[in-house]
């Protein structure tokens, strides 16, 4: 008779896997670091996955999302080969690198309403890492240790949306449409750094006391960002 797996057991190690993972990354983290952090023997891991290997590509993959784990087909879950890992790899970051409001604004020559725009630009970007939080932390920890990750996350992916980014903010600042505070390249790095900090690194904070909601923090840092860039409105005689 086949033994009964508990239930929420693939959330469970998803979350543990998350945390050992973003802590030391692939190359330095061990089936006993997650076992432990689960609270398991590590034989009871092997039963769900094969490797290490196997439980990272799971985690970034369709496992670590903020939805409720899929079950997977089979257990153990198998590590991919060579060649389908670094498909997926380079599948689902450019799905972490994807948004489509901010091609929409590249695409546009002028806009209409440079303050809609750029709202929209900075909520997506805000929602989609908060979206993909724990698995891109994860893979950005992981490819410290890893040339080859490292290629594909850092130099590939996030210099080509560090490069859209700034070439939007040019573009718009030459046409008048945005406030030329600072360079593109440190107003690109600026708001992106200030969305990352919020969407995702302010929740490892040593002290969560000091933050609200999430919603608030959204809506908050779209406000600033966008106050910082978008000129002010001219006075009318009536505002004087």
């Amino acid at each position: 008779m086949a033994r009964r797996r508990p239930a929420g057991r693939l959330d469970q190690i998803r979350t543990a896997a998350l945390r050992v993972f973003a802590a030391r990354g692939l190359r330095r983290a061990r089936m006993t670091d997650v076992a432990r952090e689960l609270g398991v023997s590590p034989g009871t891991l092997y039963q769900y996955f094969e490797s290490k290997g196997a439980l990272f590509h799971w985690v970034i993959g369709g496992g670590g999302g903020e939805a409720a784990t899929p079950e997977p087909a089979r257990l153990p879950v198998r590590a991919p080969a060579p060649a389908e890992a670094e498909r997926r790899l380079r599948e689902q970051l450019a799905a972490g690198f994807h948004l489509p409001a901010l091609a929409a604004a590249l695409a546009r020559r002028r806009t209409a309403d440079a303050r809609a725009e750029l709202e929209g630009v900075v909520r997506e970007l805000y929602d989609q890492i908060a979206r993909t939080r724990g698995p891109a932390t994860v893979m950005e920890r992981s490819a410290i240790d890893l040339p080859e990750l490292y290629e594909l996350y850092f130099v590939e992916q996030r210099r080509a949306f560090f490069a859209r980014l700034t070439r939007y903010l040019e573009r718009r600042m030459a046409e008048g449409q945005l406030r030329r505070a600072a360079e593109p390249w440190v107003a690109a790095r600026f708001l992106a750094e200030a969305v990352v900090y919020f969407a995702r690194h302010r929740h490892g904070d040593l002290d969560p006391s000091l933050f609200g909601d999430e919603e608030a923090a959204r809506e908050g840092v779209v406000a600033l960002l966008v106050a910082s860039l978008v000129p002010d409105a001219p006075r009318t005689p009536e505002d004087r």
